[in-house]
């Protein structure tokens, strides 16, 4: 499903939907046997909601035919209903509620925003050497379609987490200084920084591994492989 048909690749069959366009994503999900709903990318958590929730409602109409629904959600949206998590909690209850086949996958933060780079000769960061269990988009995407294609899945709901990983082990492993700093100021990372140093990122599950078949990629490898290319 694509918002502009003609900016797809030359011979690949797509959909027009659009979440801000319900009536198209009645078309969209037409026939259907599973959905893979990804979330929006939409910042305002009420106009995601209201995007999701459309989402879920073409989904269950009976005259479309879907026949389940596979949700990337967040880690805690079944428990928090405040701040980051608003819209996956939201969209996790209408799912509920729908009476379609389910299954939940629950993502931490991706790996590929936070992987380290080296400045100077020396890795940096605000974490305190707390870990973090960030993932690849790559492992959550072939976790999800294993999901859709594979059996024993619905009514799960998948809590996703990688590898635990640090910034001074990165460091170590790259053979580098590690440099603990300040925070830059308010933002985003500053807020994801200070989550790390309280701990709230050290999780683990065997979830991710599980639907994988196999161990997820880590970011210290990860590291290792990039600095061998560079």
């Amino acid at each position: 499903m694509v918002r502009d048909p003609e900016r797809a690749p030359e011979g690949v069959p797509v959909r027009r939907g659009d979440y801000d366009d319900p009536a198209s994503l009645r078309e969209a999900f037409d026939g259907a046997a599973r959905l893979l709903l990804i979330s929006s990318p939409e910042l305002d958590s009420a106009r995601r909601i209201k995007q999701h929730l459309a989402a879920v409602a073409a989904a269950e109409d009976v005259g479309v035919g879907v026949g389940a629904i596979v949700f990337t959600s967040f880690l805690g949206a079944d428990t928090v209903a405040t701040g980051m998590t608003e819209a996956y909690h939201a969209t996790e209850q209408a799912i509920l509620d729908s009476g379609l086949p389910y299954t939940l996958l629950r993502h931490p933060f991706y790996s590929d925003a936070f992987v380290p780079q080296i400045s100077g000769g020396e890795i940096t960061s605000s974490t305190q050497g707390r870990g973090l269990n960030t993932a690849f988009r790559s492992d959550l995407a072939e976790a999800a379609a294993n999901v859709l294609t594979g059996d024993g899945h619905w009514g799960q709901a998948y809590d996703f987490t990688g590898p635990l990983w640090s910034y001074p082990e990165v460091a170590a492993a790259l053979e580098v200084t590690y440099r603990e700093v300040q925070d830059a100021g308010p933002g985003p990372m500053s807020w994801i920084s200070a989550q790390v140093r309280a701990g709230a990122l050290e999780r683990q599950t065997p979830d991710l591994e599980r639907v994988l078949g196999r161990p997820a990629r880590t970011v210290i490898s990860h590291a290792l492989e990039q600095s061998q290319v560079l």
